[in-house]
């Protein structure tokens, strides 16, 4: 069995006003789950989980998926645009992060030709238990993210390329 792979890492959080601010995230990949499932962990205990594909489309071209949007940002940075019902978090990564976690990710895997095949991961949003709580031993349900209700923000939508 394959260790699983976690990275902390720094993103910045796109905000409506003119700073950003950097953020913690925890990125983590279990080798062992067969859909190829990519965790960014906030720091306030939310987890959304997708495919890893996702990412490593997103480096190159915008992409869409449910209620997750990556895409690349100039040739250093990659966007991350998380919708929920609380609404939206755009987030800033440096590429080299990305693709330096994503190397490690794949040198954990073993190839299959039936990738190709495989159904991709609808994104899903967790809450787990904040940082600076002991972890609880309950099991945690996945919810879906949905789209309907959340609240568009002005300045990401200004940010964002047309998916199409």
């Amino acid at each position: 069995m394959s260790p699983v792979i976690e990275e902390h890492a720094r993103a910045r959080l796109i905000t409506d006003g003119p700073l950003t601010r950097p953020v913690p995230v925890d990125l983590r990949y279990d080798p062992a789950d067969e859909r190829r499932t990519v965790h960014i962990g906030l720091p306030d205990g939310t987890d959304w989980a997708f495919g890893r594909d996702l990412l490593e489309r997103g480096l190159r071209t915008p992409i869409e998926r449910g209620a997750v949007r990556v895409w690349p940002c100039g040739r250093t940075q990659l966007i991350v645009e998380l919708h929920s019902t609380d609404g939206v978090e755009v987030f800033q990564f440096e590429i080299r992060t990305l693709m330096r976690f994503l190397a490690r990710t794949r040198a954990q895997t073993p190839a299959a030709a039936a990738d190709a095949d495989r159904e991709p991961r609808p994104p899903s949003r967790t809450t787990r238990t904040p940082r600076s709580e002991p972890p609880s031993r309950t099991p945690r349900s996945d919810r879906s993210a949905g789209q309907e209700g959340a609240p568009s923000r002005p300045a990401a939508e200004d940010a964002r390329p047309a998916l199409g």
